[in-house]
């Protein structure tokens, strides 16, 4: 429960203290400096504070290892979860934990075996034909079962359409903390995990942690990070856990499921041209376009271009858009803002056309182009077709 409450070391002058709060709230009674129940805790006063009672039921050593949410697709592991569990088994070695995965499905043990082959020590397989479809119900109670038995320190999930329903509900079961989209992991010696992501329309790079509450959740984008290869030996332990009847309750009936016809994305691609605000008309684009087909790739485009209309959505590189992890990346006139970079930082060889010799996207480039692109891509598509004559 939470409460606010006097610091008494914070007093120096209990008067000036009553003065300062803009709602009456500061009383001093018997000699001794309260706040009544009309206090928000503003912080104007400068002595009171909020303090948590439920911090202390938490007792942090109980909860140790790193859990992984392996959501299944068509049967299959999706792709996000193989880069989650490579991210896991790196966190739990830092420590010397264990790292668990969590599968869950009507054709879960199906999926042990590809499951296993990704680093993890323990694959908890909860199977039932009621679990064929994603139901945010019956899965959240599962999980939680599985937290509150296992007590892992970490759980980690894609930022899929169901890892996105899924981790914010848990958290808010378990009463504990949840950081969305991050894009760096780390771990401390104490088990704190350092969850890293943009914040503030990216102006900053925000370090966030859970002190006091377990487990700690975060949810990663597919291509973040880099998935292991697969081992031809895995060792993992399966454990096939009993589902519960009474968690499998859901005010959710599945009458049909319509598959959605597949797509292939900018983040699929091994060669994408990006677009930045540096194009400033559609002549600019088509050129783009020219060296995206002769180089075999994409032609992608950074947010200033899509809110102007010029690209769909799912074309847009970035936190707010999707993130890549291609062999090669040419950028055309983008600035290299910290949510287009966080979005694209992967790429196995980064090529920079832009300008504007301070522009940021030149820190991460690995070849840097300075000039105009209207200039720079002609030539390049002139030397790509007489060097192929």
């Amino acid at each position: 429960m939470k409460r606010i409450v006097v610091l008494p070391e914070r007093v120096k002058d209990m008067a000036a203290a009553v003065d300062s709060c803009p709602f009456a709230a500061l009383y001093i009674e018997a000699g001794v400096l309260k706040a009544s129940e009309e206090c928000t805790a503003c912080g104007l006063c400068g002595v009171v504070d909020v303090v948590d009672d439920a911090i202390a039921e938490v007792d942090l050593s109980m909860w140790r290892g790193i859990a992984v949410f392996c959501e299944l697709a068509e049967g299959k592991m999706a792709p996000v979860s193989r880069e989650l569990l490579g991210k896991g088994r790196e966190l739990a070695d830092k420590l010397s934990w264990p790292l668990y995965a969590v599968v869950l499905g009507a054709d879960a043990a199906a999926a042990a075996d590809e499951v296993a082959r990704y680093g993890a020590d323990q694959v908890y397989l909860y199977e039932h034909e009621s679990l064929r479809h994603f139901l945010i119900e019956p899965y959240t109670a599962l999980l939680a079962d599985f937290a509150g038995e296992v007590k892992p320190s970490v759980m980690l999930f894609g930022a899929t359409n169901p890892g996105r329903s899924l981790a914010p509900r848990l958290a808010a079961r378990l009463k504990t903390g949840l950081t969305a989209d991050c894009t760096v992991l780390d771990i401390r010696d104490d088990g704190q995990l350092v969850q890293i992501r943009p914040a503030f329309g990216g102006n900053i790079m925000a370090q966030i942690v859970t002190p006091a509450h377990r487990p700690q959740l975060a949810t990663v984008r597919y291509k973040v990070f880099s998935a292991p290869e697969p081992s031809e030996t895995p060792t993992a332990e399966i454990i096939h856990r009993e589902v519960d009847q009474a968690l499998l309750s859901s005010g959710i009936e599945v009458h049909r499921v319509i598959p959605a016809g597949k797509e292939k994305g900018i983040q699929d691609a091994k060669v994408l041209i990006v677009a930045g605000r540096g194009v400033k008309d559609k002549a600019g684009i088509a050129i783009l376009r020219e060296l995206a087909g002769e180089l075999g790739g994409v032609l992608a485009g950074t947010r200033p271009l899509i809110e102007a209309g010029l690209f769909e959505q799912r074309d847009q590189i970035g936190l707010s858009g999707r993130t890549v992890a291609p062999e090669l990346i040419i950028t055309c006139g983008v600035s290299g803002s910290v949510q287009f970079v966080a979005g694209m930082k992967n790429a196995a060889c980064i090529v920079a056309i832009n300008k504007d010799r301070a522009a940021p996207i030149f820190n991460v480039a690995h070849y840097s182009l300075v000039g105009d692109l209207y200039e720079i891509v002609p030539a390049l598509l002139q030397e790509i077709r007489e060097g192929r004559a």
